[in-house]
């Protein structure tokens, strides 16, 4: 039996051009002219791409699918294909309880189509809110394919369905165990539809249950995982099959790319008859910072595109986070399509406006510089009236960040771009930035990393072993990207004479760990001191953070690259204790 992995790059809520999308990774499977497999395999919600949220509210929605599929029928049928289709949907319940949905699988064949699964287990944690839409199964779902004269049994399940191992993972959910269901129905493979977002570490986990799955079945796991950006969530792919008794994939497909691949299952499935695909090998989906730069740029290119944008704008201050984020959308939209600009002060160091010009020389990107002095002097005299004094302190700063967030967003405005923001995730769960100033723009790139997590990544694309991606993804592969002068360049908003972010908060060495445990943990104050952290810097940092709740309530959507972001996953009230 021939089974297509269909990694597909949905739009969220495009079923007619989402159908299209599947019948397009059908075509991809023909072999001299004729479709070549006998089932393809499409991730969860794939008519509707994940998460479509409230759209599933939508009753126009609704009848698109009923169209989508009958058109996918259609095509079957007036090409004569004897081909399988399963196709992830929204099915509507036959009574008008609340929430009338089910998460489900559809089987499209030549002569028409039927809803065929359910899932069993909802996540409603962190990105996830799956108990407001839709039912939970209470059964386990199979079908029989009768392919070359044998019948295929297969087993049908559906993302979290497979998350049941509480060994190997953090949350298991209350519920039944679709795994174990479906031990007495002695099926051939296991069919898992996904759409599992990317977090670091996340695609190993993903095998490691799929081993332990295949093992208790003994038969093979097909898991098939939606990739593409939608919002805030980077989905990464790597859809893989895995057999028992096996360490490693049969067939294991690349990461953060369109891709279609079969794999050709034997009868009886016995992992001694499979042997390795010969495609499709080839590099970890871990490879740590690697995956992590192909995600984030992942991100920016689905973020731009599907919004409409075919350009970027950023401010570039000659330090690390504009840095990387210039380089992330180099990456992700071209460096034609890439525009910042320098808005120096004059507490902006010389330095720093060379790092910049030369970051932006080195990139191929353009770069305009609007010295924003005079602006300041504008603000301070029509200010100092109402004042009975002139701006000072965190007042006057803040001005600075505000006088540059306003030029760049008129540039943006005027010139149809997408603007990039460039904090990062230590400075938003401190409050260390400014409402209305340097937290503007659509798309937040490297809120979810830690400033030390981006210095990491800095000295990666620096360094000899990222060469290859860079070359792959149309970024300079001779000498540095960022620059030793950025990189040992100690981090400073340049906000007043001489400062540093030291004066202001723990070195990042010290405060990064803090934020890890705080956030991630998940862990109180005494917690945080017992586990050895300086009791002032806890105490200081829980002040900050809990005072930072309204910024991050009001910051531009950001890329979830870890278990905990600082988006729709987090959900704490700004008037608590």
């Amino acid at each position: 039996m021939r089974i297509a992995l269909a990694q597909i790059n949905p739009l969220v809520g495009d079923l007619l051009g989402n159908a299209d999308r599947i019948h397009a990774a059908l075509d991809a499977t023909q072999v001299d002219g004729q479709v070549g497999a006998d089932l393809l395999v499409t991730p969860e919600l794939s008519l509707w791409g994940y998460p479509p949220r409230d759209l599933l509210f939508s009753s126009a929605h609704l009848e698109q699918q009923q169209q989508a599929l009958d058109g996918l029928q259609q095509r079957l049928h007036a090409a004569q294909l004897d081909v399988a289709l399963l196709v992830g949907v929204a099915e509507v319940a036959p009574d008008q309880q609340h929430p009338r949905l089910y998460n489900a699988m559809a089987l499209v064949q030549a002569g028409g189509w039927r809803v065929v699964a359910r899932k069993q287990l909802l996540p409603s944690y962190d990105v996830f809110d799956e108990t407001r839409y839709f039912r939970a199964s209470g059964s386990p779902s199979t079908i029989s394919l009768r392919v070359n004269h044998h019948d295929w049994h297969l087993g049908l399940t559906i993302c979290e369905d497979l998350w049941v191992d509480q060994e190997l993972q953090e949350r298991r959910l209350v519920g039944p165990d679709p795994i174990a269901a479906l031990m007495p129905e002695r099926i051939d493979a296991l069919i898992n539809c996904s759409a599992s977002p990317f977090s670091r570490g996340k695609a190993t986990l993903r095998r490691e249950l799929a081993a332990r799955a295949a093992a208790r079945l003994q038969c093979p796991v097909v898991y098939v995982n939606q990739v593409g950006g939608n919002d805030e969530l980077v989905f990464d792919g790597a859809s893989f099959v895995m057999a028992p008794g096996k360490s490693t994939p049969l067939l294991q497909l690349p990461g953060f790319c369109v891709s279609t691949a079969v794999w050709t299952a034997q009868l009886p499935a016995s992992p001694s008859e499979q042997a390795p695909h010969p495609h499709h090998q080839g590099q970890d989906q871990d490879a740590g910072l690697e995956a992590l730069f192909r995600a984030l740029v992942t991100g920016v290119k689905d973020y731009a595109i599907k919004c409409g944008f075919k350009k970027a704008l950023l401010g570039l201050s000659g330090g690390i986070d504009s840095a990387l984020v210039a380089v992330i959308a180099a990456a992700a939209l071209g460096p034609e399509q890439v525009q910042t600009l320098l808005m120096p002060s004059p507490w902006s160091s010389a330095g720093s406006l060379e790092d910049a010009l030369a970051l932006a020389a080195r990139l191929g990107i353009s770069s305009r510089i609007v010295p924003i002095q005079t602006l300041m002097d504008d603000f301070e005299a029509t200010l100092t009236p109402a004042l009975d004094a002139e701006p000072s302190g965190i007042t006057a700063e803040n001005l600075q960040s505000r006088i540059r967030g306003t030029l760049l967003m008129a540039m943006a405005n005027q010139q149809g771009q997408l603007l990039l923001s460039t904090g990062n995730k230590s400075e938003l769960a401190v409050g260390y930035c400014t409402l209305y100033g340097d937290m503007n723009g659509g798309l937040a790139v490297i809120g979810d990393l830690y400033k030390s997590t981006v210095f990491a990544l800095c000295h990666w694309l620096d360094s000899p072993e990222a060469g290859a991606c860079r070359s792959e993804l149309g970024l300079a592969v001779d000498g540095p990207l960022i620059g030793r002068a950025i990189l040992e360049k100690p981090p400073s908003a340049e906000l007043r004479p001489d400062q540093k972010d030291s004066d202001s908060l723990p070195d990042y060495g010290r405060l990064d760990p803090l934020l890890v445990d705080l956030i991630e943990h998940r862990m109180s104050g005494v917690q945080l001191i017992s586990a050895g952290h300086d009791p002032e810097d806890v105490n200081r940092i829980e002040r900050l953070f809990r005072r930072a709740e309204f910024k991050r309530r009001q910051a531009p959507p950001l890329l979830k690259v870890s278990n905990q972001a600082f988006g729709s996953g987090w959900r704490l009230p700004i008037a608590a204790i």
